[in-house]
């Protein structure tokens, strides 16, 4: 298992995301998120296809937070189903790696 994780999900709008940035955040569940504006999705969702904008969040924290920023997420969430889907972070500079672990619980 690798020790740092970046989360990926996405919000109907930025704002939505930024809301769910200061959380995590300020509960030491992630170091940082990032929010990219007007991602354009195309998905199925109950049978009728989706084409939409969203903004995606890419969240950097450490995998052994990953369930209670899960927990979170779902909690705050609009969606009935958000996207969460972890990716590791198989390697990275020394010195971000370390902000990312003080900045953590």
């Amino acid at each position: 298992m690798h020790e740092f994780i970046m989360v990926l999900t996405t919000f109907k709008d930025a704002n939505q995301a930024a809301l769910m940035a200061r959380v995590l955040v300020e509960k030491k569940l992630a170091a940082c998120c990032n929010i990219l504006k007007d991602v354009h999705s195309v998905y199925m969702w109950e049978g009728e296809l989706q084409d939409q904008s969203e903004a995606l969040m890419l969240i950097k924290t450490k995998s052994s937070l990953f369930h209670a920023l899960e927990s979170e997420i779902k909690s705050l969430h609009s969606y009935a189903t958000p996207e969460i889907v972890v990716l590791p972070i198989v390697e990275g500079s020394d010195a971000y790696l370390h902000w990312v672990e003080q900045s953590t619980l």
